[in-house]
């Protein structure tokens, strides 16, 4: 057998220099004299090489589900997908993706009452924990939390960093009609500081417009335009409303490119202007600025989308993200690889290093 091994070797040629991978695939062994059909081929790991050094990609919104934290709350699962099993790391193989930093979604428990949140949660990042205890070079874990009882969920971000070794947690746009910037959940908000781990705002769709009927029809609205919308307004609480000065060393970061908001910031700025009577409470800096603190996946889907959030926040503070195993991409890779105008080293850090730093993944 051998090895394919494809290289990118300009923008005109669809590639780009000092950029190569491994074949995903061994071949096929060809063979006329062979009777039935051929075995199937085994696969082969993507490996992605910029300038010489093999880079460790990592995926930072990637989701899963735990059954027996489902059962708990009478519910069953029904994408298979989101399940931990074989197929999983033979996918993340072809598609060239090292690491994958689970995180589980929707949060099925916001609705719960202390005890059954306990439970739930606890089951789910101890069992979270085992898996990526399996595989240590494959997985690292975002832990649940029941935010919707702010000093609980303080308390199981804390044993889920320390006692399990997780990474940080993944929270949604809202909680339960309880914006992310309510003093509520401050306490919270300081644990995530003090733990310095990484908060993944995931959004659960806009479900005052789903209520009001305006995201039925084509297109699937209630996700396409929901779900970044919200994501749109958390992030703005959270600025407005003077989180991010309350907690400045806070890493935060929004799923989908944070939305709309790094597609609209100027007018994040304006409005205070515009309307300075509205705007009670005075910030430290101008609304977009607070960009450039958080950090955002890569899920913008075409290379202008790319240039335009690194316009706005930084390379700095863009990370890989696929949604797996909802297939919005397979080559979120290639997006990143691909993008025309980038150096290596901003290739780098948003397949690989700032990921790393933000999830403390250690160098190989």
């Amino acid at each position: 057998m051998t090895t394919s091994r494809r290289e990118l070797l300009g923008h005109a040629a669809g590639a780009i220099a000092g950029i190569a991978f491994t074949g995903c695939h061994l071949m096929h062994r060809a063979s006329a004299q062979t009777a039935g059909p051929a075995p199937a081929a085994p696969h082969r790991r993507r490996e992605t090489v910029i300038s010489g050094k093999r880079v460790r990609t990592v995926d930072v919104h990637a989701h899963c589900h735990i059954p027996e934290a489902m059962e708990l709350m009478g519910l069953k699962e029904p994408t298979p997908a989101l399940f931990i099993g074989p197929d999983r790391i033979a996918i993340m193989d072809e598609q060239g993706i090292d690491i994958e930093a689970l995180s589980i979604n929707p949060v099925f428990w916001y609705k719960a009452d202390p005890d059954l949140a306990r439970q739930v949660v606890k089951l789910q990042n101890e069992k979270l924990a085992e898996t990526c205890a399996k595989y240590p070079d494959r997985f690292v874990g975002l832990a649940s939390v029941a935010l919707q009882h702010p000093e609980l969920a303080a308390e199981q971000l804390e044993d889920a960093v320390k006692r399990l070794g997780l990474r940080g947690a993944l929270v949604t746009g809202s909680v339960e009609g309880m914006e992310l910037a309510d003093p509520k959940l401050n306490p919270f908000w300081a644990k995530a500081e003090q733990l310095g781990v990484l908060i993944f705002i995931h959004p659960q769709g806009t479900s005052e417009l789903q209520a009001s009927g305006r995201l039925k029809g084509n297109g699937v609205l209630e996700n396409t335009i929901g779900n970044p919308l919200e994501t749109t307004i958390a992030l703005s609480h959270l600025i407005f409303e003077g989180t991010l000065d309350a907690y400045p060393g806070l890493k935060i970061c929004a799923a989908h490119s944070g939305g709309y908001l790094p597609s609209y910031a100027a007018r994040s700025d304006q409005a205070c202007v515009t309307f300075p009577a509205r705007c009670t409470k005075e910030l430290k800096k101008k609304p977009s600025e607070y960009l450039k603190q958080l950090y955002f996946d890569s899920m913008v889907f075409t290379p202008e989308g790319l240039r335009h959030l690194i316009a706005e926040v930084g390379v700095s503070q863009i990370v890989m993200g696929t949604d797996y195993p909802f297939p919005w991409t397979k080559t979120s890779v290639d997006h990143i690889l691909n993008t025309p105008g980038l150096s290596d080293g901003d290739r780098i850090a948003m397949l690989s290093e700032t990921a790393h730093k933000l999830l403390g993944i250690k160098a190989a």
